[in-house]
């Protein structure tokens, strides 16, 4: 940590010691937890509502910058940066109160949301809307794969696959029963590339299920992989041992983790 930044988290012995310090002479209350990067450099605060996860915040390294980012059943909800540790504890209170994410951002306008988590708001169903024309708008802009773009709309023109989460992994797509990270993929399709086809698996990059010519092809191959009585995706994230080894960036908000 540079003290010449950040002199208020040097006095105090770390970030999480300086929101203590920051919040008390506020009068406000806060429950400040330990950091994923160390004591110096990272700290959570944490929220009075169940399905918020504490709020992390961050250190830049070259520049003086509060990183913070709020998830939410697997979804971020808010993210931004700031050079004033008081923005932060009024973030904290805010997260941790369950002040609406429009309330949130109009009063610190450092942060800001992205369109899952807006849509996360209106359930999984608009989540999982919101994914699928993302995804459409990526694969008509990757005019370089065709077949990725044609594998695209073959999977939305399948209910059973167009009802679920659906991800990117290196071109892959996988296919979840829950919204949030991490994912529960039920299966997922590789799409044909030079002599190659388009491949079903059972997770997002091992296990083969079949091969097939095309992309619709390999769509209906991926349907009948999936679970019997398979229903549309809900909110929330998968067990621990369904972990994906990846993690997803929601390329609204341009985040940086």
């Amino acid at each position: 940590m540079n003290s010449d930044l950040y002199p208020e988290l040097a006095a105090a012995g770390g970030l999480a010691a300086a929101l203590e310090q920051s919040a008390a002479g506020r009068g406000v209350d806060l429950t400040v937890l330990s950091g994923n990067w160390g004591a110096l450099a990272s700290a959570r605060i944490a929220s009075s509502v169940p399905e918020r996860e504490p709020l992390s915040v961050h250190i830049g390294a070259e520049s003086r910058w509060f990183g913070v980012s709020g998830w939410s059943q697997g979804i971020e909800l808010i993210t931004g940066g700031t050079p004033d540790l008081a923005d932060v504890v009024r973030a904290g209170v805010a997260w941790g109160r369950g002040r609406s994410l429009r309330e949130i951002r109009a009063e610190l306008p450092f942060l800001r949301s992205g369109e899952r988590a807006e849509a996360h708001q209106r359930g999984p169903g608009a989540v999982v809307e919101s994914q699928w024309r993302a995804m459409r708008r990526r694969a008509a802009e990757a005019s370089h794969f065709p077949e990725f773009g044609a594998l695209v709309e073959a999977a939305h023109a399948e209910p059973r696959l167009r009802q679920l989460y659906v991800f990117r992994s290196h071109w892959t797509l996988g296919f979840s029963s829950c919204t949030g990270y991490p994912f529960r993929t039920e299966v997922a399709i590789a799409p044909s590339h030079g002599d190659s086809p388009y491949r079903v698996l059972r997770h997002s990059h091992t296990d083969v299920i079949s091969e097939a010519a095309t992309a619709a092809e390999a769509a209906e191959l991926a349907v009948a992989g999936l679970p019997a009585g398979l229903g549309p995706a809900v909110t929330g994230t998968a067990a621990p041992s369904d972990e994906e080894t990846w993690r997803p960036v929601d390329r609204s908000t341009e985040a940086t983790r």
